[in-house]
């Protein structure tokens, strides 16, 4: 009994349609394989699955397959360009060398051989004068080496003045405007730069009554103990000295 027949459509379930698809595509690519060896036909296969992953078969270049099939339609000058992409890639495989890549192959062995010579290897077979010659080249390098890893330490300690400067002048504008800034704010000097005197009257009467007490024989200099008031020293009377002369004169008038 036969298989049943599949409807072509869209495989709604998901894990059936990636099935599917694996199945299905590793079946394209071996027909296609097959078909490029039975057949000596030149494939290119590019499959990108629903999630964007890339899949792809070739039989011999597929960026040269891709140009072929671009070019189909173009003029004559893309036809030549494709003919020597085409004997480019068949003197590859078969291991010819145009005369234009042995020109090139040649130079890029002489620039590699020069390469390894300035590294100081591969001197063998070279004479007096090439080795002199090459000691001069190697001399120029360093020298101009030198010159500019010290053009370089130049450069740099240049720079690191004009920093130098830059950060001087800075400092000497900042010193400006903070000195602006003191002559501004100076005006009535505040409590705090005010001296400050216990009592400022007391030291002018104290100092004159200290030097009446000198002059005056009688000043009490008794020491007094308590809080000092002016009605202390308006209520103590003063000491009442009798003259001599009173006396007589009673004495006269009694006689």
């Amino acid at each position: 009994m036969g298989r049943g027949r599949i409807e072509i459509k869209k495989i709604e379930n998901v894990n059936s349609r990636q099935v599917t698809f694996s199945k299905r595509r590793n079946g394209l690519m071996k027909k296609a394989r097959e078909l490029s060896i039975l057949c000596d036909a030149e494939v290119a296969l590019i499959i990108f699955s629903s999630t964007g992953k890339a899949y792809d078969f070739s039989s011999g270049c597929m960026e040269q397959t891709l140009s072929r099939y671009g070019y189909s339609g173009a003029s004559h000058d893309h036809k030549q360009r494709e003919e020597q992409q085409l004997l480019l890639c068949s003197s590859q495989e078969n291991g010819a060398v145009l005369p234009k890549d042995d020109a090139m192959k040649s130079e890029v062995e002489r620039l590699q051989l020069a390469i390894q010579r300035l590294k100081g290897k591969e001197l063998e077979g070279m004479s007096f004068s090439d080795l002199i010659s090459l000691e001069n080249q190697l001399n120029d390098s360093l020298h101009s080496v030198k010159d500019q890893k010290t053009q370089i330490l130049l450069n740099q300690v240049e720079r690191s003045r004009l920093k130098e400067k830059r950060a001087l002048e800075e400092n000497q504008i900042l010193r400006k405007q903070v000195e602006m800034l003191g002559r501004g704010s100076s005006g009535p000097k505040g409590l705090s730069e005010i001296p400050q005197f216990s009592s400022p009257q007391a030291e002018p009467e104290s100092s004159s009554s200290d030097d009446d007490d000198e002059n005056d024989p009688h000043s009490d200099t008794s020491l007094q103990l308590g809080l000092s008031s002016s009605g202390y020293w308006t209520k103590r009377k003063k000491p009442k000295i009798e003259s001599p002369y009173d006396n007589s004169g009673s004495q006269v008038a009694s006689d």
